[in-house]
């Protein structure tokens, strides 16, 4: 039997495609640098999907000056240097105060950046403005489902100090792609900026709801996913191992439910835990055999009828809910702070590691709520 010649012409088909640069993150309290690391959505995501061994492409810009070391190569800019946001609070201010800058911005991803590909999902997930109206456009028409972080399409920045504001997705250049992407993924604080009611009827609307789980519109249904217990040490980046877990879920076949759920899972171990989130591997394979027995389980019984107005949870779910946290694991990592004088080092990034120690990773940019151009509050 001869076998058909395949038509190089055609674009292979890969799984995930994840648009967003790295970014350099410094945390200042009192006018004291307290730790800086790798930032960006990009970094939070792949810890999530390499450790569920998910297959996946990475878009990432950054300058020269890029320190870190990571598992997917970047692209270098000869033009620009490495995003950087400094995070500033106080020991008396709240959450709601701090204050987000981004002090330098790398180049953004455009579409000749993007590689000439297929793939069944596209992330775009910036966090400094890199993601252009028409990067998302040619992302929609490579993927298959596109998955968006409301916060790569509503964040300003100031043009003197860096300041972020959040502007309504309305009016952005991002508002007419709506009815093309397939979720569209918002924190509670920033939900207020997308009509979700409207939203709902063009895509899925994730909100993140920390301790409270999460909620799911879809045109005709609205499902909140439970939460799974967790000490919050540093909320940051836990928007952004959540997406990471649906997708994960939904590439292994699970039915939306299910891969809220396991996106609430690794959103719970990224707030008890300071920075990029170390998973235990022994904790990783639990969760990727009950994922694969649930794929097994449930395998195209929730997409067997695309024109069913609703999306139920499984019967089953609350087993799921179970299994997860059986497998879940809490390590426990001391926390230290490791000062370092602001004024004596305006570059921050230069400063030597504390006693002999690395440097303390914290990444402060993403979930961080951050008011409206127009708030008064």
């Amino acid at each position: 039997m001869v076998k058909e010649a395949k038509d190089s012409s055609v674009p292979t088909t890969h799984r995930c495609l994840i648009v967003g640069n790295y970014c350099h993150d410094v945390l200042i309290k009192d006018d004291v640098v307290i730790a800086e690391s790798l930032g960006g959505a990009a970094s939070f995501i792949s810890a999530v999907l390499d450790g569920l061994s998910v297959s996946s492409d990475y878009i990432s810009k950054v300058g020269p000056d890029f320190v870190y070391s990571v598992n997917h190569r970047p692209i270098t800019s000869s033009s620009s240097k490495t995003t950087v946001f400094h995070a500033y609070f106080s020991t008396e201010s709240t959450r709601q105060d701090r204050i987000l800058k981004r002090v330098t911005a790398c180049d953004p991803v455009t579409p000749s950046d993007l590689p000439n590909s297929k793939f069944d999902f596209g992330l775009a997930v910036g966090v400094g403005g890199e993601i252009l109206p028409e990067t998302l456009e040619r992302m929609i028409e490579m993927c298959k489902v596109v998955f968006v972080d409301i916060q790569a399409l509503i964040r300003v920045f100031d043009p003197v100090d860096g300041t972020v504001n959040l502007v309504h997705l309305n009016q952005t250049g991002f508002w007419p792609l709506l009815n093309r992407i397939g979720y569209l993924k918002a924190s509670a604080d920033e939900a207020p900026f997308v009509d979700v009611e409207e939203a709902r009827k063009w895509c899925r609307v994730v909100v993140t709801k920390g301790e409270d789980g999460c909620t799911v519109y879809s045109k005709d249904e609205e499902l909140s996913i439970a939460p799974f217990p967790a000490y919050q040490v540093d909320p940051t980046g836990a928007g952004d191992s959540f997406l990471g877990g649906l997708v994960a879920g939904l590439v292994d076949g699970l039915a939306v439910p299910d891969a809220a759920l396991l996106g609430n899972f690794f959103g719970s171990l990224t707030v008890g835990q300071i920075g990029l989130p170390k998973l235990d591997s022994r904790m990783v394979q639990k969760v990727k055999d009950e994922v694969l027995k649930r794929s097994l389980q449930h395998f195209g019984s929730h997409e067997k009828h695309e024109d069913e107005p609703k999306r139920l949870k499984p019967l089953d779910h609350e087993e799921f809910l179970a299994a997860l946290s059986a497998a879940k694991v809490v390590p426990a990592y001391p926390i230290k702070e490791c000062k370092w004088d602001l004024n004596s080092s305006p570059g921050a990034l230069e400063q030597p590691a504390c006693n002999g120690h690395r440097r303390l990773p914290l990444n402060p940019v993403c979930e961080e709520p951050i008011k409206s151009v127009d708030s008064k509050s």
